[in-house]
């Protein structure tokens, strides 16, 4: 097997399933971009909505993830940028101030790391911790929405941050997890901002866009305008949901209830009639209402949390949908129409290789862990084709601090 520090590794633990992409670095004269070549996914019956319950069901199914794809790849993965997920995540505004002394009052990057690191000085509960700080817009003197101070002059240089934060014992136990495969987090993301880099182009992190990621336990959303982080939130809701409202409305095994929910789910047709599982009928109409009220539930607490930071019916870019949740056909118009945005499913962009595997919703957040971990590991890319240097929502990663 090859060294496995040349390559970048995404480890998505998710409540159903592990998903592991690796990737390097494809040159092609003076533009790189990022191949996959390497997948594995393994079903996880460990967690419960987005954390850990049973550590070493865990560490089995990311065991198995990490076998497939190392067996894909022909390199022996150590460690990789993992996710965080579950309603333990979220979100809050800081803002962080420093005095400027140096030689003729202009601002340093050391200037810049103080003020980034003021931004972190808040009051959290004992049980928590700060897992990334995004510095959105910096303030010279009164003087707003300055992208970048270093170099400037001023007395006072101030910085509004986004402040993403997760529960301590959460965290420690899918490290323990971690552990016990043998994988060693190097970073750790929340799943709607890994999305949001593989999935949008930089129009579209400009505009003001949302990625909502339907896992089965959770789902994850990211909101981007103006090319910054502007809200992370998840809620304690996702696909397994709909399976088992299911298997109470039709009074069925959930086993058959995921088949009928995976063969017949769906929202842009309604019809009579029935369908058929394992020889038993059931009434096509009550499973499609049955579908519909779980989602029209969801798309409603996803529009309030649009409210919560007065986006609601206020993002150009709309609504992009990733996990395995996306694959509800007619999803898209459907939520169109009841949150009155632009809708669409989300594919993977920019990366090459083994797309035939990886492109599809459910993989997006593993293939953006894997992007994030080659740009921090300081292989300078990451930069989609698409994006200028520096302009991407990966450049943002850049001023993470990682705890």
């Amino acid at each position: 097997m090859q060294k496995s520090n040349e390559y970048f590794v995404g480890l998505d633990i998710g409540t159903s399933k592990v998903r592991c992409v690796v990737g390097t670095i494809d040159q092609d004269g003076d533009s790189t971009q990022i191949s996959v070549v390497g997948a594995g996914t393994a079903p996880n019956h460990g967690m419960r909505k987005g954390t850990v319950v049973h550590a070493d069901e865990v560490a089995n199914a990311i065991g198995a993830a990490l076998e497939e794809a190392e067996r894909v790849s022909g390199i022996h993965i150590k460690d990789a940028t993992v996710l965080v997920n579950g309603a333990h995540v979220s979100s809050q505004s800081s803002r962080g101030v420093v005095a400027i002394s140096g030689a003729g009052r202009q601002i340093s990057d050391e200037d810049r790391q103080r003020v980034e690191e003021a931004a972190t000085v808040i009051q959290l509960p004992a049980n928590r911790e700060i897992i990334q700080v995004f510095a959105k817009n910096y303030r010279i003197d009164g003087q707003d929405n300055i992208k970048d101070p270093v170099g400037m002059q001023g007395v006072r240089l101030e910085v509004d941050a986004l402040i993403i934060g997760a529960s301590t014992p959460i965290l420690r136990n899918l490290d323990y997890a971690l552990e016990r495969s043998g994988i060693n987090p190097k970073n750790r993301v929340a799943a709607g901002l890994a999305a949001a880099e593989s999935v949008l182009d930089r129009t579209q992190k400009e505009t003001g866009t949302a990625v909502v990621d339907i896992g089965a336990g959770t789902t994850n959303i990211a909101i981007l305008e103006e090319g910054e982080i502007e809200h992370v939130a998840v809620l304690p809701v996702g696909s397994q949901h709909i399976t088992n409202d299911l298997a109470i409305g039709l009074k069925i095994d959930l086993e058959i209830a995921e088949k009928i929910k995976c063969k017949f789910a769906r929202l842009d047709a309604e019809g009579t009639g029935s369908i058929e599982i394992s020889g038993v009928s059931y009434d096509k109409e009550l499973v499609h209402l049955i579908v519909e009220s779980r989602v029209d539930e969801l798309l409603e607490l996803i529009e309030k949390e649009f409210a919560r930071v007065k986006k609601a019916k206020k993002l150009p870019g709309g609504v992009v949908f990733v996990g395995g949740g996306a694959n509800l056909p007619g999803l898209a118009e459907f939520a169109k129409e009841k949150l009155e945005l632009p809708a669409k499913i989300g594919t993977v962009k920019g990366v090459s290789g083994l797309l035939d595997i990886v492109s599809s919703p459910e993989h997006a957040t593993a293939v953006g862990l894997m992007m994030l971990d080659a740009l921090l590991s300081g292989s300078g890319t990451g930069q989609r084709s698409d994006t200028t240097a520096g302009k991407g929502l990966l450049s943002k990663f850049k001023k993470v601090i990682f705890r």
